[in-house]
């Protein structure tokens, strides 16, 4: 659990301002015996001071003698606080012609700025005129103008594209589920052909498959045992898999998703695409490979594959009509997505970005040996916080007599803390959205998040790679202190502190799924402040069995 992790690093004394001061007397030692004015000509004249005579005074610190350490007679006291006052007088002088040469200097770039107004506004007046004159000129746009038009004309055929390609992978992934279902129709009626004789043909639309047995929801929840095979239910959702920024033209970004192995890359025109982590050729990983105009090279025998998995290039032999598996990804709001589950992809992508007024400070990825079910049942724990993460942001805290997650309805998945400013959101389907309200570094009890001046909001996705294996997306944004981005080795220092908060869950969630391997449930008695990770749970246990809605079974939890 990395929540509130950069709470404590707000603390730092970070030191990133100069002084400022300005010296008069050393610009003085460089001398201002001449200044520049503007000209009939619009030239510059250069003309003395009328001030450096009247103050051209010689210095008389050169001439003090020197008595230190010696006995002083009346004379030479007199002449010591002679020398002084002259100098007094010296630099009374010097303040003198500084204010002086300052006014005129004002008074030059104040002469300057009104010349300019003027030329301005005679060349406003000139292109109205021509404007009102000419019925042609109102014809024509500004370069600017037909800049933004072509602008927004490019971003309104990318969302088309978009939404093209989105159509595309859904027409494609319903012929496939046609296709199936009609291999299926087929061999029922050659199996019912066999047992009836030959000379008995029932029609198709006698058919039908025996209804299933609906399953009862579960009157407790029990986690326990090897993790079963994924439900393909489950896989039906569009699940982000990387961050824009760490997926480079030139690179590939291999990921496993559902116990399958993936790799991303970015094709022609940048566009990301996702597929499948092997060579049809011979099964040779395609990420050791390379990127070569857009496609994905594989470093065996040199077979090149677009981002829809088709292959455009084979090398020493006859081309043939090959293709490998390809996903939908699209790539939005700094993220990219795919789409793993058979079921034709929804036309619209979820939006992750922080509320506004905040700024991404870090955006880092971890892979962990836990499968996503169990750290994100930590993720959606916070009453925990005080008994494990002590030695990080949560050292210091008392222990509430009583924690309460406080939803609007009996099957919501958000919510806020009580007794802590924090809100919390579950999005599905493996998506954790945090805003935590920062009174004091160490001390969030007391308030809520709309009391806090200051917030930190985070970020968790837990894809599941395999069944004891996640791939954590972490992102943290602040809306305050924006000059935090632009320190050296800032990323550095956030992931630090992310990695020895998720340290101090992790070997409790490991012992957790050690114990669940051998039979143990990890749910076996939730009390009141297990609301969320429970409705968690609950969804995903419905979503299994085809359901899309989240009926809550745990009523005394409200309590």
């Amino acid at each position: 659990m990395s929540i509130v992790a950069a709470a404590a690093a707000l603390s730092l004394p970070i030191s990133l301002s100069r002084s400022n001061k300005f010296h008069a007397t050393k610009c003085l030692r460089g001398g201002f015996g001449v200044f520049a004015i503007i000209g009939e000509e619009g030239g510059l004249v250069e003309r003395k001071s009328p001030w450096t005579s009247l103050f051209d005074v010689e210095d008389p610190r050169a001439k003090v003698p020197q008595y230190k350490g010696k006995f002083l007679d009346v004379n030479q006291a007199l002449e010591v606080a002679r020398y002084d006052i002259q100098y007094c007088d010296w630099k009374a002088r010097q303040d003198v012609l500084t204010i002086m040469l300052l006014h005129e200097k004002v008074n030059y770039h104040l002469l300057v700025t009104i010349s300019l107004c003027g030329l301005r506004m005679s060349l406003v007046i000139v292109f109205v005129v021509v404007e009102v004159i000419n019925p042609l000129a109102r014809e024509f746009k500004s370069i600017g103008t037909l800049r933004k038009e072509l602008a927004d004309l490019q971003v309104e055929l990318a969302q088309a594209h978009n939404q093209v390609h989105i159509s595309e992978a859904r027409v494609s992934t319903a012929l496939d589920k046609l296709a199936y279902m009609e291999t299926l129709v087929t061999d029922k009626i050659l199996q019912d052909t066999s047992t009836t004789g030959p000379d008995l043909l029932l029609p198709s639309s006698t058919l039908s498959l025996p209804p299933a047995k609906s399953r009862q929801p579960k009157r407790s929840i029990n986690v326990s045992g090897p993790v079963q095979p994924y439900n393909d239910h489950l896989k039906n959702f569009w699940y982000p898999v990387a961050f824009s920024a760490g997926l480079k033209d030139d690179t590939m970004m291999p990921i496993d998703c559902f116990e399958e192995p993936w790799v991303l890359f970015r094709g022609k025109e940048g566009k990301p695409g996702c597929v499948q982590n092997t060579c049809a050729h011979r099964a040779c990983p395609l990420d050791l490979g390379s990127i070569n105009e857009g496609r994905i090279k594989c470093p065996y025998h040199g077979w090149e594959y677009s981002t829809d998995g088709k292959c455009e290039k084979m090398p020493s032999t006859k081309f043939l009509n090959v293709k490998i598996k390809a996903l939908p990804c699209f790539e939005q709001e700094g993220m990219i997505w795919i789409w793993p589950g058979n079921d034709p992809p929804t036309p619209k992508l979820p939006s992750l970005l922080p509320p506004s007024g905040f700024q991404i400070h870090a955006e880092i990825v971890m892979e962990l040996p836990v499968e996503h079910g169990l750290l994100l049942d930590n993720l959606l724990d916070l009453a925990h916080a005080p008994f494990t993460h002590t030695s990080t942001f949560a050292k210091g805290w008392s222990v509430p007599s009583l924690v309460k997650f406080l939803t609007p309805s009996a099957s919501s998945l958000q919510g806020y803390w009580d007794p802590y400013p924090i809100d919390m959101e579950f999005h599905p389907p493996c998506m954790v959205l945090s805003t935590i309200g920062i009174s004091k570094p160490g001390k969030l009890q007391g308030q809520s998040t709309r009391e806090c001046a200051t917030h930190l909001h985070q970020l968790h996705v837990c894809l599941p790679s395999s069944k004891q294996k996640t791939r954590l997306l972490y992102r943290m944004s602040l809306d305050f202190a924006p000059i935090l981005k632009h320190v050296p080795f800032m990323q550095h220092l956030w992931r630090y502190f992310a990695e020895k908060v998720l340290n101090e869950d992790l070997r409790l969630v490991l012992g957790q799924q050690e114990r669940m391997l051998n039979g143990t449930n990890v749910w076996n008695l939730p009390v009141s402040y297990d609301k969320l990770g429970v409705r968690y749970r609950q969804w995903r246990d419905s979503v299994e069995r085809g359901s899309k809605e989240l009926h809550s079974q745990y009523n005394f939890l409200d309590q």
